[in-house]
């Protein structure tokens, strides 16, 4: 039978378990409402302790919970930290063979599971769905948790067609309680989960969408691939990050670049053979301090909690892109970093592919105006975290934890500029790109200036006081803000927008970033301290600690933080316990690990004196 039965209360599972002496924010009232037979709709973000929320309901519910899930490696490192913590939990997946599959069937048709993780194509199967009823008939069908529930919006880059299936099981298994679960969505996205999955009527669990620990820092490009190794070696040498980028080709160029520079990175997008994919994919996962730099083709179900940064070296393409993907930083509470290089051309770029691909009319629309909100969050000259929250519908003070708010920027009015920009544009018949426009605006006569007869226009060296870096800026931030359209088919030519009329006719101000010189000399930031890891940790048993689990997680084949997570092992580094009673009161061991290898970090203990 399953040992759902045995534990008495959701606090008893939750410390003997998993180690955890308290729930966090409304992880309790979902696990209470979960367990009770409800169904539930929670949104909560990455390292907002998801997985507890249908873990725990799973061992309080007699029967086997059934835990939806789109990523083969996301079920192996769930499955195998349950089985560190003593849970019986298995999956059902095309990396078993068929041998293993039918010992996983057995187990399942026996009782003997408390979770069992599959794929959804694998549960809509006819063999599998006969598994169920025969559950739901003897009464050991506790419950269904459908994982990364965006899956189902057809309108998010995760889309999994067969998601939509999932609408089955209210269908066939009324009685039986499910809990749809993702990190990012926005209002939009939580209606079509709601819809699809016929959650209409679900509880609806909204946690706060901050990570207080993850500092965002936007820059503008000037060397991206220099600007990201300066940040790579003078705040995260030796750690675990991420570094996206647009293309398949500049993924490649980029980690062997990196390799280059002596920073251990490896690449990783859909166009790489399978079998690559999955080794690089489990060397992120089991070794410290390795880069991977990707498309987005990697990440969901990333649940390395030691990531120190995510990196874009290319705009995303949405605010709930860069959330889901940023959020991949810092799982572990612990300080982490998200940092962007973007430039106008991003933007270009961005509108060029939305205005190109064959997507309908009405998603065409959404793409523009999600990327319209992103740009709005890059160009912020405030807290970019209230920038961010607000798109979730969070009001929230300023951060403290941000470059803007770390390094407020100075901005200048360039409301005159833009308008002689924008008049330049206009008076030149809207056939000409930026270098053109500049050279006519600064009054330069060059061969092409004398040849179309432009020195005789009325805008012909008005704006002389501002050299040709500034121009740049002004243009690339009229494009950015669609004030001008960029016409590809004719060579880059700008044209004016309806956005630009309000401007032209002295109804709106347009105020830009000041960029501050750019020092070689400062090799950090102002206010980069707090990024030091806090608590004042004994680096050499930290260092012993770390060790020790890397080598325990090789002997048994999981990742490192299978084993522990760095914060658990922070507090031990800290604390030092000396006995195995006040090791059990260090956060994330419980029973079976206290067991297992409570002896082992006593003894490190002692021998670091």
């Amino acid at each position: 039978m399953s040992a759902s039965a045995h534990y008495p209360s959701a606090l008893h599972v939750l410390e003997h378990v998993f180690g955890y002496s308290a729930f966090r924010g409304e992880q309790q009232a979902i696990v209470e409402h979960v367990a009770a037979g409800g169904d539930a709709l929670v949104l909560m973000p990455t390292g907002g302790g998801k997985s507890l929320c249908y873990q725990v309901p799973a061992l309080l519910r007699a029967g086997t919970a059934i835990v939806v899930s789109p990523l083969i490696a996301l079920m192996h490192d769930q499955v195998s930290a349950l089985l560190e913590a003593g849970v019986k939990a298995a999956f059902l997946n095309s990396s078993l063979d068929a041998e293993a599959a039918r010992a996983v069937e057995r187990a399942l048709y026996a009782g003997e599971l408390d979770l069992l993780y599959v794929a959804p194509e694998r549960l809509m199967t006819p063999r599998f769905l006969d598994q169920l009823d025969h559950l739901r008939d003897t009464g050991r069908l506790a419950l269904f948790a459908i994982d990364e529930a965006h899956c189902v919006s057809q309108w998010g880059h995760d889309f999994r067609p067969e998601y939509l299936q999932l609408s089955i099981l209210p269908e066939r298994y009324p009685s039986i309680p499910r809990i749809a679960l993702t990190a990012t969505a926005d209002r939009q996205t939580r209606e079509e989960i709601a819809a699809r999955l016929r959650l209409q009527d679900a509880r609806r669990f909204i946690s706060s969408f901050d990570r207080p620990n993850i500092r965002y820092t936007i820059v503008e490009k000037d060397d991206p691939r220099r600007q990201l190794l300066h940040f790579v070696r003078e705040e995260f040498a030796g750690a675990a990050g991420i570094v996206y980028c647009l293309s398949r080709r500049k993924v490649e160029e980029t980690a062997a670049w990196l390799q280059e520079q002596g920073v251990n990175a490896l690449p990783y997008h859909a166009g790489l053979a399978q079998e690559l994919r999955a080794e690089h994919q489990t060397r992120f996962l089991r070794e410290d301090g390795l880069v991977m730099v990707a498309t987005i083709a990697f990440g969901m179900g990333i649940d390395k909690p030691d990531v120190r940064f995510v990196a874009h070296l290319d705009l995303p393409r949405s605010i709930e892109g860069y959330y889901q993907e940023t959020g991949r930083a810092g799982r572990d509470g612990l300080p982490a970093q998200a940092w962007m290089a973007w430039g106008a051309q991003d933007v270009v770029q961005q509108r060029r592919m939305i205005d190109e691909s064959e997507a309908s009319e009405e998603f065409k629309r959404l793409a523009r105006n999600r990327l319209d909100v992103l740009v709005g969050l890059v160009e912020a000259t405030t807290c970019r975290r209230q920038h961010l929250l607000a798109y979730f519908g969070e009001d929230a003070p300023p951060c403290g934890n941000c470059d803007n708010c770390l390094n407020p920027p100075q901005t200048w009015d360039a409301t005159e500029a833009a308008r002689k920009a924008l008049s330049c544009v206009y008076r030149t018949g809207q056939r000409y790109g930026a270098g053109h426009l500049i050279d006519v605006l600064r009054g330069e006569l060059t061969d092409k200036v004398i040849e179309r007869g432009h020195e005789r226009l009325s805008t012909f060296g008005i704006g002389s006081e501002l050299d040709e870096k500034r121009w740049r800026t002004v243009f690339r931030q009229l494009v950015a803000r669609e004030l001008v359209a960029v016409d590809h088919e004719r060579y880059n030519a700008l044209a004016l927008t309806d956005h630009a009329r309000p401007l032209l006719r002295g109804e709106a101000e347009f105020h830009l970033r000041l960029e501050p010189e750019r020092s070689r000399s400062r090799s950090k930031r102002r206010g980069a301290a707090p990024l030091d890891i806090p608590g004042g940790i004994p680096t050499t048993l930290f260092d012993r600690l770390r060790a020790w689990r890397a080598a325990t997680a090789k002997e048994r084949n999981v990742p490192a933080y299978v084993i522990f997570h760095d914060a658990t092992l922070r507090e031990i580094a800290i604390a030092r316990p000396q006995t195995l009673t006040e090791l059990a009161g260090v956060s994330g061991i419980g029973d079976r690990k206290l067991d297992a290898y409570g002896a082992d970090i006593l003894q490190l203990i002692a021998a670091a004196g």
